[in-house]
């Protein structure tokens, strides 16, 4: 009898426990994936890393463009496949729709990285040798020129081949990858800088140019001045949020 009331006691205990470890390994599971999704969208060399890796306190801000501007270099010689060591510049400008969703996160005024958005480009003058549309005029100047009005600066997903790309924004086609820019976040001004970004012919536009080859050449470069305001504020408590709000557009 005495055995019997033993194990009818255990029991409920036994299970007791079975839940919270559950509960506890649930939340646990939970709390690492966030933290390596945010990992994940970090570049490896950005101070405000970290903290919050590590399980750290403070603010984490969500920040999207509110105004900028970019500055796109390009050699025409070199879009145009010539052989010819004398590069022909041309300077395209344009600013940053307000608004433009290109979320970048910000932890203790140090930015950790930017996930996947996009910023829409308006041109703010025609340029010669961009958008002639004769009989004579060059693959380049056409097909950019067809899309001058809704190019985009990407911040693709990880794992794709390069970390940013201009894009038409209507029809997903790719003109350039971005490589070698550097990401800088000055926290008193709210301000992003990219520069020293250099602009690659895409697979995509080198095959429509008739020039497969020419895929990955460097043709020019690209940098960008962007006043961010965020849409999100969260209070963090040892790598745990315990407070959101959303401020005021």
């Amino acid at each position: 009898m005495l055995k019997k009331t033993l194990i009818s006691f255990a029991l409920p205990v036994i299970l007791l426990f079975s839940s919270e470890s559950g509960n506890q390994a649930a939340q646990s599971a939970t709390a690492t994936a966030t933290k390596a999704q945010l990992k994940q969208n970090t570049p490896e060399g950005q101070p405000g890393r970290r903290g919050l890796d590590e399980g750290g306190t403070g603010t984490l801000q969500k920040m999207i463009v509110e105004s900028g501007s970019v500055t796109m270099e390009l050699d025409l010689n070199g879009l145009n496949g010539s052989s010819s060591l004398v590069a022909r510049p041309v300077t395209l400008h344009f600013t940053v729709a307000a608004d433009s969703f290109f979320p970048v996160l910000v932890f203790n005024d140090l930015l950790r990285g930017p996930e996947p958005g996009s910023m829409a480009l308006v041109p703010q003058k025609s340029v010669a040798g961009i958008g002639d549309a004769g009989v004579n005029a060059p693959g380049y100047s056409r097909l950019l020129g067809a899309s001058l009005n809704q190019l985009a600066v990407e911040k693709l997903p990880s794992g794709e081949a390069s970390d940013l790309a201009v894009r038409d924004s209507t029809t997903g086609f790719t003109f350039f990858n971005v490589e070698g820019h550097q990401y800088d976040y000055d926290a008193n001004a709210q301000l992003l800088s990219i520069t020293k970004g250099r602009l690659l012919i895409s697979k995509e536009f080198a095959n429509a140019l008739g020039r497969p080859g020419g895929a990955g050449v460097t043709v020019g470069k690209i940098s960008i001045g962007a006043a961010m305001q965020p849409i999100e504020i969260s209070q963090l408590v040892n790598g745990e949020a315990k407070s959101a709000i959303l401020p005021a557009q």
